[in-house]
């Protein structure tokens, strides 16, 4: 039976003991490592999807910095491990209901998660759940400025050759995820790029700004639909190319968005004025938000980019 966990209860781990202090979700706990007088995560469910994370923390840690790292395990009694994690002071999007980055802040996180899925796309890993929630940050205690940046909620990351991306299952968050994945057609490294795309949007702007959020609720049956649209009014139209990957019946979905979407209600990202974007921030994010995952950028082709000259 898996455990129950609560405030007050006593881990131990391999390498320190941890005293449950308040619990942030369903499977997230914050603690503190009686040890090291530290705070840290504890996340736990008797899930497959726990296991996974560990197994790519212990494999992608030691690759890059910009990974959040297992510290620990502790055993829950059933052979399900609880995962002990580095403790960062807030997640982006939180820090986005609080204030704006700045410009300089947006570039470091951007590298910062670039670099995070650079060792995993260089291995062949998908991470399937870019988004600003699973940005984490510390920050300089006088500037207030972000001084570290980690990629976190490795759960569902999967190789690209996995059953999983070959059946396009689906994947993380809709809002940020990309056409393909939308489409539950094959998805691979491609699919993290749009995701770090529809995030540095969300980052640029600031202001719970999401532009893919398509104003019906979760639950509503058109939900899904709605999203591609919004692809399709803001970095359409869907291209030709698209006749090479997708199957008659995406093929149908797509032609039926691009005929019935008004033409008023079409809204450019390229038509974007400095009122609200910068050339430079433009230019970037207009590289990288391609419908056709075949004509996205690398994780790597990215991080030369001229944008990050002046981080």
């Amino acid at each position: 039976m898996p455990l129950t966990l609560k405030v007050g209860q006593l881990l131990k781990g391999k390498t320190g003991c941890y005293e449950i202090i308040k619990q942030l979700q369903d499977s997230v706990w914050q603690a503190t490592d009686s040890l090291r007088s530290q705070q840290v995560i504890v996340k736990y469910a008797d899930h497959w999807r726990i296991r996974n994370e560990r197994d790519v923390l212990l494999r992608f840690q030691t690759r890059t910095p910009r990974v959040r790292p297992l510290l620990d395990e502790v055993e829950d009694g059933s052979g399900n491990p609880i995962l002990i994690l580095r403790f960062l002071a807030e997640d982006a999007l939180h820090t986005l209901d609080r204030r704006q980055f700045s410009r300089s802040e947006v570039k470091r996180i951007s590298r910062g998660v670039l670099e995070a899925l650079k060792a995993l796309h260089e291995a062949g890993f998908v991470h399937t759940d870019v988004k600003p929630s699973n940005i984490l940050l510390d920050f300089d205690s006088n500037s207030k400025q972000v001084t570290e940046v980690q990629l976190a909620d490795f759960e569902s990351t999967v190789a690209e050759n996995s059953q999983h991306a070959i059946d396009g299952d689906a994947i993380g968050t809709a809002i940020f995820r990309s056409p393909e994945a939308h489409l539950q057609m094959s998805w691979s490294t491609p699919t993290d790029i749009w995701s770090f795309g529809a995030t540095l949007i969300s980052l640029l702007y600031g202001g719970g700004f999401h532009i893919f959020s398509p104003g019906v609720p979760v639950e509503d049956d058109v939900y899904d639909l709605k999203i591609l649209m919004k692809h399709h009014q803001c970095f359409g139209p869907f291209p030709i190319s698209y006749d090479e990957i997708a199957d008659e019946g995406r093929l149908g979905v797509l032609m039926w968005i691009m005929e019935n979407t008004p033409k008023e209600s079409l809204k450019p990202f390229a038509r974007t004025t400095i009122r609200e974007i910068c050339e430079e921030d433009k230019k970037f994010v207009l590289r990288i938000m391609k419908l056709d995952p075949r004509d996205r950028p690398t994780v790597g082709q990215l991080l030369e980019d001229e944008w990050f000259r002046h981080v």
